[in-house]
This record gives C-alpha cells, structure tokens and sequence, in this order.
C-alpha cells in the first residue's frame, strides 16, 4: 500500500508535522535528503511525497540538499508518483526572482525590484531604483540578509561591511542581491496567508518592529534569535480572527498553477491601502503558541490533506 514520504533537510522543523502524524495514527517515512545515492534505474516506492526542502538549507552545511532534492523529484514525476510542491514548487522556494516574475503572471502586485549579480552591481541597482530601499538574497530563507537602506551614505557602509564580511552566509548563495523598493506600512507589520491543500487556512499577523527574520517555528527563534525581547511572549505572531483580502482567489489560483499544495504568501499593504506581495514560502512553518491561541492546528490540516491524497496515489500505481 502507498505510504506518506516527507522530503526535507532540517529535523527540527519536522516535530509538529510528527506529532500530526501520530495524532491521526498516520504512518509516514522522512527522507532527509542531504547526501547519498539516488538510483534512477529503479523505480520510487509508492505513496505520496510531501517536499519540505528549504532555501536555507545552505546555512545548516546542506549545501547541495535543493539540487539533491530537484533530482529526487524529478525521479518521482517521471514515475508518475505524487508529489505535493512538486518541481515547480521548488523553483519558486530558491528564486525570489522567479516568484515575482511568478505572482505578476497572476497580476499580484510586487515591490520594484532590480537583481544585482555581483556585488559591484549593488549601487547601479540602487541609484536606478532610488531610496529607501530593501538589500536582500534572491536565495536565502528566514530573511536572512534581508536590510533596509535608507540613503546613498548607508548603502556604502553596507557595501563596505559586506567587502569586509566572512561569513559565508553573508551573501546570496546564488551570487545574486535583490534591490527592492521599500514599502512603508503604516504599523510595523506584515501578513502572512497559509495555504494548505491550496486553500486559504488563515492569516497571520507578524510584527516586524525588531527586523525581518520571520521564520515562525520554535527552532527558528531557538536558533536565530528571532523573537523580539520587546513583544510580550507569544504576539510577534497573531493568527487574524475571520480574515478577508481580495487577493486571496488570485493567491489560491497562482498557487495551483504553480503546484504548490502547501505554502505561504507574505504580503504588506501600505498607507495608501495597495497590497504587495514580495516572498512566497513553500516550505512553510508554523507558530506554535499563535496556533495554541487561536484553537487550529496547520499541521493538523496538512496531514489530513496528504491523507486523502492516498487513496489517489494507489488507483495510479
């Protein structure tokens, strides 16, 4: 009988989906996929394969763990397997630029944005674009790199730290910088829209008064030290009670073009009320204590998802 296989390259972020899992007396397979062999002359176990491959992965020493991860899945497709943020997915969760070029597909707005590759290029992007402006990795993940710059005077000091820099992790892994147009909110927050099964789950509300490494799982903050001291335990994330946007539809149908089954979408709205959308997550986590609050479960969902696809999977093997 087909089974559930999870791809992934962190077992830290695993333990809620675990946890779901032996909830619903479900049984799974993890397939950490870091290093190893991958056989093409035999075919894939059947069963339904849920990929978790992050474009972090490079900051936990799994380097080469997405093109790992998109040989595996191209393995998978040829077989007719099913797999949930498929090829497509992937794409999209180590290319900000294939998002925005993406999501302008399906009319969502997106900042201004201009991609710097090498770093000399830096300033051009910039003096075309203007001030303030967002620095940040067209790979990365957990908002790692990302910097608002204010002005020609900070964009040197920020050029210059980065000449200066040794850490490895302190510029794109694909070589290539994103210069974004800055979006002022009117409160330090942005909205981040989760998507399970392709369908609007909830909103959650993520202040960013103390940066921008957003990630929302325990490990993250554990790890990064992403939760500001100086919001009460808990309200940096806020799942929004009844929540409306009108491009929610249009979120949902770019996410089914694009064969992303289980994902966020990151938005900001300015003061004159236009909304943009400027990060798509396929490898999205959840926060705990925030779902704790609001009495849902996304990992719940995500399995009761990868569960009605079983049955599928076996009439096609």
């Amino acid at each position: 009988m087909p089974q559930i296989f999870v791809i992934h390259e962190n077992d830290a972020w695993l333990a809620p989906l675990r946890a779901s899992f032996a909830a619903a007396g479900l049984a799974h397979e993890e397939w950490l996929l870091d290093r190893g062999v991958l056989d093409l002359t035999r075919p894939p176990p059947a069963g339904v394969f849920y990929n978790r491959m992050s474009a972090s992965s490079h900051t936990r020493g799994h380097t080469y763990a997405p093109e790992y991860a998109a040989a595996v899945i191209e393995w998978l497709e040829r077989h007719g397997r099913t797999v949930v943020n498929g090829r497509r997915a992937l794409q999209l969760e180590v290319s900000k630029v294939a998002q925005y070029e993406a999501l302008a597909a399906f009319g969502m707005p997106t900042p201004a944005t201009l991609a710097a590759i090498g770093e000399e290029h830096i300033r051009e992007a910039a003096a075309h674009l203007g001030f303030p402006l967002i620095l940040k990795h067209n790979r990365a993940g957990k908002g790692l790199g990302v910097q608002l710059v204010r002005s020609a005077a900070a964009l040197e000091e920020a050029v210059a730290r980065l000449a200066a820099d040794e850490d490895p992790y302190a510029r794109p892994r694909d070589g290539i910088w994103l210069v974004q147009r800055y979006i002022a909110a009117p409160e330090p927050f942005i909205t981040r829209a989760e998507f399970v099964g392709g369908k609007f789950l909830y909103a959650v509300r993520v202040d960013t008064s103390e940066g921008f490494q957003l990630c929302p799982a325990d490990a993250c903050a554990i790890e990064d030290g992403a939760v500001c001291p100086a919001v009460a335990p808990g309200e940096k994330f806020r799942i929004l009670d009844g929540f409306t946007h009108p491009l929610i539809p249009r979120m949902e149908a770019f996410l089914a073009a694009n064969g992303i089954g289980v994902g966020a979408i990151e938005f900001i709205t300015d003061a004159e009320g236009q909304t943009f959308a400027y990060d798509v997550n396929t490898n999205t986590n959840y926060n705990p204590e925030a779902e704790r609050r609001a009495g849902i479960s996304a990992t719940d969902a995500v399995v009761r998802h990868l569960a009605g696809l079983l049955q599928p999977a076996a009439q096609a093997a």
